[in-house]
């Protein structure tokens, strides 16, 4: 599980359901507080013709009145019919004459003695007036209304708006309040998308250096760029990478000198078993054979330790074609105990240049060439092609062996590690040896089948021509 991962979708989560809490909260609060103002501007309205009333009644006949009211609260016919005006995006009226949502309004008003003065509602009145807000249903729509008895004048008025007007009003200025918040959600989450990315960064600094190091050159991280957060894990990496190149460096020391200290005492062995076998040679062949296995080992020991230690100058130009053929000679004596013929393809005409140790690369071909002639049948073919490759030159040696499955090719890589032990007498270093060689000059060494589909093993190895 990645841990940015984790955080994001965590800390995302928890914005985006905080976030829609609060937008669904305000959306609801809103409606509720815009309810409550309508409720207000009706009760006001109310009253203001609460006050035309009171002022007129006094100056002006029953009939009068009512034609004032009619006039002054009634919305004037605009020549429109109802349904253009409810489908027409301009709110305002054509001729000056208003507001459509004035025609969303209605005003009723009766003397003391019960008598319509002014209806422009048309609602089921038969139960009688009761003072304060209420619910009527009229002209097919449900109506919102305050109800207001004058004990002046004796006068019920009642103002009414239309429920669907209200709600409409109510949720464009609710989600007015909370588009802000809707549009900058997106925009949050990349937010915290981008801080948990910049926050990991040096996390990720620090795990370049330990993807890269290599085993014979191990170095603490630099805890300075560590968080401090993470800065006790640096630091224990760092102790437990010193003890780990303290192990390794007695390791590589204990196989050096062994080597070292080997190496005589095996010459001297092999020396007397030479004259004590002068005269009857069989009787210690399995004797001189198994000494000549540890003499090969404790060289091979040496070589690795070498190899190991890095590369010694600055490695110089040198043509790729003549080491190979050089190195394919050195073995011709080995190949021909065995009835077997290495060959040599060059496309590059002899021309290809690395920069290399010309010692090493001799090593690396002989190696590889050795351990194909071991693990060869007799009367076959070796074949070595040399070929360019991207920024460099590849080389591939094919024997007809056995070959090495796939799922063991990387532990045939291994040093130490032979996987069939009836072949052959050698101590499982040579492809591992090869290896280093190659990672060493910036290459690479893989194993592979043949591609020509018969039995037999392929190695090929890529070299950086700069």
């Amino acid at each position: 599980m990645s841990l940015t991962r984790t955080l994001i979708l965590l800390v995302t989560s928890a914005v985006l359901l905080i976030a829609m809490v609060a937008a669904g909260w305000s959306y609801v609060e809103s409606n509720h507080e815009l309810e409550e103002l309508f409720d207000a501007e009706l009760a006001q309205s109310t009253r203001i013709v609460q006050g035309v009333v009171r002022h007129l009644v006094d100056t002006q006949s029953a009939d009068q009145l009512a034609t004032t009211l009619r006039d002054t609260l009634q919305l004037p016919d605009t020549s429109l019919p109802d349904a253009e005006l409810e489908a027409d995006r301009d709110e305002v009226l054509p001729n000056g004459a208003g507001h459509k949502y004035e025609k969303k309004l209605a005003f009723e008003v009766w003397s003391a003695e019960g008598e319509p003065v002014l209806d422009t509602l048309k609602a089921d009145d038969s139960e009688g007036l009761v003072p304060g807000y209420t619910w009527a249903e009229s002209t097919g729509y449900r109506w919102r209304t305050f109800t207001l008895h004058d004990p002046e004048t004796g006068f019920w008025i009642r103002t009414a708006q239309r429920e669907d007007i209200r709600q409409e009003l109510s949720q464009e200025l609710a989600l007015g309040n909370i588009l802000p918040l809707l549009i900058a959600l997106p925009l949050l989450a990349l937010a915290v998308i981008a801080a948990t990315q910049l926050s990991f960064r040096p996390l990720r600094r620090l795990e370049a250096p330990v993807r890269n190091m290599a085993p014979e050159n191990i170095h603490p991280l630099d805890d300075r760029q560590a968080p401090k957060e993470v800065a006790g894990l640096v630091q224990a990496v760092n102790g437990l990478l010193k003890r780990l190149n303290l192990a390794l460096e007695r390791e590589r020391r204990f196989s050096a000198d062994a080597a070292h200290e080997l190496r005589t005492p095996l010459s001297v062995l092999r020396l007397n078993l030479e004259k004590a076998c002068a005269d009857n040679p069989e009787q210690f062949r399995s004797l001189t054979s198994a000494v000549d296995r540890m003499v090969h080992l404790v060289e091979q020991m040496l070589l690795l330790s070498r190899v190991d230690a890095g590369l010694d100058g600055k490695p110089a130009p040198h043509n790729l074609s003549a080491l190979i053929e050089q190195s394919i000679a050195d073995v011709v004596p080995l190949a021909l105990r065995k009835d077997i013929e290495p060959t040599l393809e060059d496309d590059t005409d002899g021309q290809a240049q690395v920069p290399c140790h010309s010692a090493l690369m001799n090593t690396l071909m002989r190696s590889l060439l050795a351990n194909a002639i071991q693990y060869s049948p007799k009367h076959t073919i070796i074949t070595t092609h040399l070929s360019p490759s991207g920024e460099g030159y590849s080389i591939t040696v094919c024997d007809q062996g056995p070959g090495i499955p796939e799922t063991e090719r990387e532990r045939a890589l291994s040093r130490f590690v032979r996987l069939d032990q009836r072949i052959g007498g050698g101590a499982g270093l040579g492809l591992a040896i090869a290896r280093r060689i190659a990672e060493l000059h910036g290459g690479q060494l893989s194993l592979a089948n043949r591609a020509d589909g018969q039995p037999g093993l392929c190695v090929h190895i890529w070299l950086p021509a700069g």
